[in-house]
């Protein structure tokens, strides 16, 4: 039966000037289904395992070990410091093969190559063609029972139900041919998107997922990690709950779902049955091992740096810089620590408001604090909220396009520049690289209108959500940060919910505190200009009872206010309009409490 396939190699890391070790697949299956795989005598294997090896893959760590005692695995007189078999062993499943001889976490179906390196992944009939994937299989409360622990984790499977589809359905069927199969045998049973989905759901079963692909459930607060070791086959069920199944080599200590990484929760969230985790590969790949252990087992002795490791550069940790001396002289901010607190709070809420009065330079420095955090302006986007502002025009909606072909206009799905930002921040590369939001007078939109379920997100940012009108599952990128503004002194707009009170930390920039109150002192000084127009504002809005309504700085710091006539001009046009409005029908004399008269002959 080994002669109808070829002989495949296994190259073992840091394995220079030894041979390969040899191979072939059987014909005969194990107990759950899988491909049995023969290694020949004479096949170099390692001398040590992989410390924590004997922790998630017990069954290759136990085998291991018995080959050692039973002498069949044996010192090698060939290779001084490596192990070789005596004779031929016959393993459960390549992969299996591969972790004995390795002594480390291994895909056979890719790593056991022929001569002309073909992986052996390619000669399995009905398969879906391309590289390995990982897959979610939901078995947990699947009818009101826990198939994982029940049947999945002892007998070695994964099943999918398929209560109602005919007998006889084919590894590797199509598409098309399920959708009508679906359409028949569900038809009085199940909606049109229930069957669309269960359509994917089966399709993704039966013929996109292939020996060597990866499988992760989830049960008691755990994930569980295995690899798919056969072919799909159909089954009779009594409970009709498991009526597909593949083999699988399950790891049997899992995971805390709590500890895993943000991003792999995301995608966990999705409520499907099958889900394809090929986003988050890379996190599944590192999974309980060390950097220094994924390092040894890519065979790298050395680490080159210009080498990444999938693994690694997912685990790379996302970094808002510490703010600089320089930056608060730039900005200028009294006090670095109070530049380096509101970075704390950035990080640790992830969404900021910045509110104030106008005139405070809200905008100014969260534009120039992003820049700053996100290494650059292309990493930070600004919008402007306003009362028509929608969820069609925040994220994403239907807009009329042109056909560049046809010259007809038709309605498409649009991004909107928080889903532009998001697909930009997740894109592979930029995952650790921070991305900033701003939203500029972020509470004159209706924000539950704007957000949509995208409010459930600022909360929750380990979950995902289904989006309105494309129907994706969408989560925030880890690496994604809003920064809002607000001004306080429009009393017909200013009222916050609670809701979003709690999705977002506020931090007060007032004429009456630092950094705002001697903003304009530290600019007229670097300016080399008299300090009096500083002298005037804080004379005037010593006179304004309401601390929404004081005056900011951002007046008074402009070229224009410094030429002949420009402060007159400036206080006639731009301040006392504003408190005309706060004061409207009070019968108040603006002129007599707030011009520069006024003010300047109580500073004498």
């Amino acid at each position: 039966m080994a002669d109808e396939y070829p002989e495949f190699r296994l190259r073992l890391p840091n394995g220079d000037g030894i041979d390969r070790a040899r191979g072939v697949l059987l014909d005969e299956t194990g107990t759950n289904g899988s491909r049995k795989f023969l290694v020949r005598a004479g096949s170099p294997a390692r001398d040590h395992v992989m410390p924590s090896l004997g922790k998630h893959f017990k069954a290759p760590t136990k085998r291991r070990e018995e080959l050692r005692a039973r002498g069949t695995l044996v010192p090698s007189a060939r290779w001084p410091g490596w192990l070789e078999l005596a004779e031929d062993v016959v393993f459960g499943s390549p992969s299996f093969a591969a972790v004995v001889l390795v002594g480390a976490p291994r895909n056979g179906w890719e790593e056991w190559r022929t001569e002309d390196d073909r992986p052996l992944s390619d000669f399995m009939s009905g398969v879906w063609a391309g590289p390995n994937r990982p897959w979610l299989v939901r078995g947990s409360n699947v009818t009101g029972l826990d198939l994982v622990q029940r049947l999945w984790l002892p007998e070695g499977r994964v099943t999918l139900a398929a209560s109602r589809l005919r007998q006889g359905v084919r590894q590797g069927i199509s598409k098309d041919e399920l959708r009508t199969l679906v359409q028949e045998d569900y038809e009085s049973t199940a909606t049109y998107s229930q069957r669309q989905q269960l359509v994917g759901d089966l399709h993704a079963f039966l013929t996109r997922m292939k020996p060597g692909d990866t499988v992760c459930t989830i049960s008691g607060g755990r994930l569980y990690v295995g690899e798919i070791t056969g072919e799909a086959e159909q089954t009779e069920s009594e409970d009709r709950r498991s009526n597909l199944g593949r083999p699988v080599d399950w790891q049997l200590s899992g995971f805390p779902y709590d500890e895993l990484p943000e991003e792999l929760q995301q995608k966990l969230s999705v409520q499907h049955d099958v889900v394809d985790l090929s986003s988050v590969q890379a996190h599944i790949e590192g999974l309980g091992l060390t950097d220094q252990e994924l390092v040894e087992e890519a065979g790298m002795k050395e680490r080159d740096p210009s080498v990444e490791i999938p693994a690694l550069a997912a685990r790379r940790e996302l970094e808002l810089p510490e703010p600089t001396e320089e930056l608060a002289t730039e900005l200028l901010v009294h006090d670095v620590e109070w530049l380096r607190e509101t970075r704390d709070l950035l990080w640790d809420e992830r969404q900021l408001v910045l509110y104030g009065p106008p005139g405070t330079g809200k905008t100014y420095l969260a534009v120039k604090l992003a820049e700053f955090l996100g290494g650059g302006p292309e990493q930070v986007k600004l919008v402007q909220f306003h009362p028509s502002y929608s969820y069609e025009d925040f994220f994403e909606g239907f807009r009329p396009q042109e056909d560049p072909q046809t010259r007809q206009v038709a309605f498409r799905i649009t991004a909107g520049p928080l889903r532009e930002l998001a697909d930009l921040a997740s894109r592979e590369g930029n995952r650790h690289i921070p991305h900033f939001l701003i939203i500029d007078e972020i509470n004159r939109a209706n924000l539950a209108k704007v957000f949509g379920e995208l409010y459930f997100l600022l909360e929750y940012r380990n979950k995902s959500v289904r989006l309105t009108y494309s129907g994706d599952d969408f989560a925030l990128p880890p690496n994604l940060f809003v920064i809002g503004t607000m001004n306080t002194a429009d009393r017909s707009i200013a009222l916050v919910d609670a809701a979003m009170r709690r999705r977002f930390a506020f931090v007060e920039l007032s004429p009456r505190s630092e950094p705002t109150s001697g903003l304009l002192r530290r600019w007229l000084k670097q300016e080399g200009r008299d300090p009096e127009p500083a002298h005037l504002l804080d004379a005037l809005n010593s006179r304004i009872d309401d601390p929404d309504f004081r005056i900011g700085p951002s007046y008074l710091m402009k070229k224009g206010v410094y030429r002949e006539g420009g402060l007159e001009r400036t206080w006639r046009t731009k301040i006392l309009p504003l408190l005309e409005e706060h004061h409207y029908g009070e019968g108040v004399d603006i002129e007599t409490r707030y011009g520069l008269a006024a003010l300047r002959e109580s500073l004498a």
